[in-house]
């Protein structure tokens, strides 16, 4: 072998040496720093800006604006407007709720996404249903309890009732 090809050989050794130890470098970081959490409150500041989406939010609450003190009163504590973490990890998190289904677990793509080893990556949802949330479990390894009671089917989940996934409880406040 000619003096040329020993030394091609040497820097492609050295290049694959080097690719190893920053991938091993890389794992070591997402290791120790966790999984980045995505921040995904865009549609509530955009219902505060613009009048029209304020028009639509409004329409997705069944409570009337016209009708009595006491009806209406009623109504709106009845109806959850946030998704709050009082225990785990994420405690004081708090997610705006709107129209769309809150999935939730390890997994990136997940709206809340926990940093918890008991929860699976796509553990539970949350979604309205006929004027009421309810939480469901997708199919979890260690599974979803609404106060003592293991969640087996949509159940609905009446305000400030705590929701158990893994070492994080979730409540539905107003």
């Amino acid at each position: 072998m000619s003096e040329l090809t020993i030394t091609l050989l040497r820097l492609g050794y050295l290049v694959l040496l080097w690719v190893f130890v920053l991938s091993a470098i890389g794992v070591l970081r997402r290791d120790l720093y966790g999984t980045k959490i995505v921040d995904r409150r865009g549609p509530a500041p955009r219902t505060r800006a613009t009048g029209t989406a304020a028009g639509a939010a409004s329409a997705e609450q069944p409570a009337p604006q016209t009708g009595g003190r006491g009806s209406r009163a009623a109504r709106a504590s009845a109806i959850p407007t946030r998704l709050v973490v009082t225990e785990g990890p994420l405690r004081g998190t708090t997610l705006p709720l709107g129209s769309s289904a809150v999935l939730i677990g390890r997994a990136p793509s997940c709206t809340l996404v926990l940093d918890d080893d008991y929860s699976s990556s796509r553990h539970a949802r949350i979604f309205p249903q006929g004027g009421q949330w309810l939480v469901e479990d997708l199919g979890s390894t260690n599974g979803t309890f609404l106060g003592e009671v293991k969640v087996q089917q949509p159940t609905p989940v009446p305000p400030g009732a705590q929701v158990r996934i893994g070492q994080s409880v979730i409540e539905l406040q107003r």
